[in-house]
């Protein structure tokens, strides 16, 4: 009796858990010139998921290619790198695009006798016949332009000659051998790739399946994608111990389950009642010292309960001391899986920055869960659109805001950005903020809040752009079901489209941090690759 073996080679769907054998590879791919961060890579996978592949040989990541959906109109005219892939993040996908756009194909030199190029394009048609799409576009390198500058009168000229056999080019030729055709040429298309003159060929492959000349049909079905948020406007109260503070948040922890809530949002700075039971005035590092001494059991007992009770929590935000020595305003993320993720405040507030020393974070990331990508900003972070931009070309259709406001214009300013931040992104924003007071307690004398689940205003959604509010000053939990697909299809055919309305040709935001702890690597386009590369 035979007995199989484990396969060697597997193309598949990439999901985030491939990102750091992709960043390995790109790395090794991409020497001294510009690379991907891992945003990217999860905005490739969060944003168009069925278009972003993997080969794994023996179980490491030997190829990666990306693609998204876009108009004929967009795909089939002048362009570049940088406005077609939304900066590098494939945050122009278009569900209802006629054509599968491929931006990124790297394979490991070691493993191309593999032909993983060859399978990877293959899974890329596949794709666009189920779909019946009419083809596959990119732009291609054209690495021996240069080169070859004298024999021809320009990139044309240049890619003629190569289909006609005149002059050889790897790319070019391995592309023309896996049957696309080039019509045209992109000029600028990627400035650094000095080989090509910055150039590319526009390569296309048309689905045979499709009549080039039916009108498209593609429509976004109104899907159901229900998720049930739960925002906790939190009355501030002194407490005898850790443990009546933990009794307090676990109360509405326990409410939100029982609602079959998936998330539970507790407010910005909610722990400083457990500055309420110290026995004498602290000054701001003495609170902060003992701040960063409940910091352990607060993430446990969080984490605990998000396991237990089955819900997501989104838990406020907690002033601590990090690692680095720095003071941050730190949200920490328990999700119902076991895992735990930390949020710093990017932008502290200016009596922040004075009384309590706190610093800004390095970056904003989402977060991946259960019901789809997420972001947290914290309160003042909100009035940034820069921020929650980042978080949704990365693929986030859910916002939530831990705020802490003292006055009612305070809130007002939190609240029309947290709005403005729904609309021009698309998505869903929840507010979180606390009421009340405790004497001798700073930052928390006097508290106003109206928390909120906001969306975007158009058709699909609540009337006013507001799914549930709490009432003003009234400690309370506030409960609505939220239907991701409805962004879907507003991204692609509503009223307004934000998103894809960008003008990509005129403006960009040029991220030059990467999030703490990570190698700063910014945009790759394979402008060193030796063989089969480009699009």
């Amino acid at each position: 009796m035979t007995r199989a073996t484990p396969a060697k080679l597997e193309i598949r769907n990439a999901t985030t858990a491939d990102i750091p054998g992709i960043l390995a590879l790109t790395r090794k791919t991409y020497r001294n010139v510009e690379n991907y961060t891992s945003g990217m890579i999860r905005g490739h996978i969060n944003n168009y998921p069925d278009g972003v592949f993997v080969a794994l040989y023996e179980g490491e990541v030997v190829g990666y290619c990306a693609a998204s959906r876009i108009d004929e109109e967009v795909a089939l005219a002048p362009h570049d790198w940088e406005s077609i892939t939304g900066n590098g993040f494939g945050s122009r996908h278009d569900p209802t695009g006629d054509w599968l756009y491929g931006y990124e194909m790297v394979v490991a030199s070691k493993q191309r006798g593999l032909r993983i190029g060859k399978r990877l394009y293959d899974a890329r048609r596949m794709l666009v016949e189920r779909l019946d799409l009419k083809g596959i576009v990119f732009g291609a390198r054209m690495p021996n332009f240069r080169r070859s500058i004298a024999r021809v009168s320009g990139p044309a000229d240049y890619v003629e000659k190569v289909v006609e056999g005149e002059l050889r080019d790897p790319t070019i030729g391995f592309q023309i051998a896996n049957g696309f055709r080039p019509i045209g040429v992109l000029p600028d298309y990627l400035p650094e790739d000095k080989p090509s003159g910055g150039h590319a060929a526009h390569m296309v492959w048309r689905n045979p399946y499709v009549d080039p000349d039916e009108p498209p049909t593609h429509r976004v079905p109104r899907d159901i994608e229900s998720v049930r948020l739960a925002t906790v406007q939190l009355q501030a109260r002194a407490v005898a111990d850790f443990e009546e503070f933990m009794r307090n948040v676990e109360y509405f922890v326990d409410v939100a389950s029982n609602y079959r809530a998936d998330f539970v949002v507790f407010p910005e700075l909610f722990t400083l009642s457990l500055l309420s039971f110290e026995p004498h005035d602290l000054t701001p590092a003495q609170a902060l010292d003992k701040l960063t001494g409940w910091r352990k059991p607060l993430v446990d007992r969080l984490s605990d309960m998000a396991l237990s009770y089955n819900v997501n929590i989104i838990g406020g935000s907690h002033p601590t001391y990090t690692d680095d020595g720095e003071i941050q305003n730190v949200a920490y993320v328990c999700l119902r899986d076991g895992s735990v993720h930390a949020q710093e405040k990017i932008h502290p507030t200016p009596d922040e920055a004075y009384w309590w020393k706190i610093k800004g974070g390095d970056g904003v990331d989402v977060i991946q869960t259960d019901c789809g990508p997420i972001g947290v900003l914290i309160c003042y972070d909100s009035e940034f659109p820069e921020l929650a931009r980042r978080l949704v070309d990365e693929g986030a259709r859910m916002i939530f805001i831990p705020f802490c406001t003292d006055s009612r214009q305070g809130y007002m300013r939190v609240r029309y950005c947290a709005q403005a931040r729904a609309i021009e992104n698309q998505c869903f924003v929840v507010m979180s903020g606390n009421v009340g007071n405790l004497p001798g307690v700073e930052n928390m004398d006097i508290q106003y809040a109206q928390s909120c689940i906001l969306t975007p205003c158009d058709f699909p959604f609540a009337r006013d752009g507001i799914a549930a509010e709490a009432s003003e000053n009234i400690e309370t939990l506030t409960i609505a079901d939220v239907n991701l697909a409805d962004l879907t299809w507003a991204r692609a055919e509503g009223t307004v489209r934000n998103l894809n309305d960008r003008r990509f040709d005129l403006y960009r935001i040029d991220w030059t941090q990467s999030p703490r702890g990570e190698q700063q690597m910014p945009i790759g386009h394979g402008h060193e690759k030796k063989g089969p590369g480009g699009g």
